[in-house]
């Protein structure tokens, strides 16, 4: 267990696209240090750097903004860093590990008892599919149309609504849509997915084609199952309405 005195600082650099076991790198290795009782991790990404392969990585080239550098840095006994230095060498096959030796001034740990909480809310019937096709140039009022819609229904109380951004489409002019490196601004495809009660959903669907001009959009019926992750005590509220 980690307490105040002499300790060890390690700092693993390593690209956020970097692979191990099938999944990321960076998702790997705090996982590990989790598992092996690390008393604290944290993993940073950068906004742009190079290393020895003497490439910029920076989020202004999409292509190049796959590879940006992540810093996984954590404090520990000298003790449990050598336990674990060795698997973390070996899963670090393209990076950077660099140990340093620190003091530790304060090692503060507040043990926090979980609320109960309060049965999950289910809700269950026939519901509206609403699916809305659009490009990511289309504006409304200056602002992305997209945008505008998902404030719309926000207004209107719709219960939730997802934006999807495409890689490639076409639509009824049959004008390919697609984003690459050399045509980064192209007007890629947009879906927003909406599920709500039939009649609010009615209502959406009128008021998102007013704000509509070049796009598709398309209802299903469907059986909803919706759950709400249940409440703490804190959280629910009081005989007066009031959450305490």
């Amino acid at each position: 267990m980690l307490t105040k005195g002499p300790a060890k600082k390690v700092t693993i650099f390593i690209n956020e696209d970097t692979q191990h076991h099938m999944m990321a790198l960076h998702d790997s290795i705090m996982t590990f240090l989790m598992h092996k009782g690390v008393s604290g991790a944290t993993a940073t990404r950068a906004y742009s750097g190079f290393g020895s392969h003497q490439l910029m990585h920076t989020p202004k080239v999409e292509v190049l903004a796959q590879h940006l550098p992540i810093r996984i840095e954590f404090v520990e006994t000298a003790e449990k860093v050598e336990e674990i230095l060795p698997t973390l060498y070996e899963m670090v096959n393209d990076g950077l590990i660099e140990v340093q030796d620190t003091t530790v001034v304060k090692f503060a740990h507040k043990s926090v008892k979980p609320e109960p909480k309060l049965p999950h809310e289910h809700k269950q019937g026939p519901a509206t599919l609403l699916r809305v096709y659009l490009g990511e140039a289309d504006k409304w009022h200056g602002q992305p149309l997209y945008d505008a819609i998902v404030n719309k229904l926000r207004m209107m109380d719709i219960a939730g609504a997802t934006v999807y951004r495409g890689i490639m489409g076409y639509g009824a002019k049959g004008h390919e849509h697609k984003r690459s490196v050399f045509h980064p601004m192209r007007d890629v495809p947009i879906m927003l997915s909406v599920i709500d009660s039939p009649d609010k959903i009615a209502a959406a669907a009128e008021t998102i084609e007013g704000m509509l001009e070049d796009g598709l959009i398309v209802t299903s019926d469907v059986e909803m199952v919706r759950l709400v992750r249940g409440k703490t005590a804190m959280e629910a509220p009081d005989a007066a309405g009031k959450t305490r």
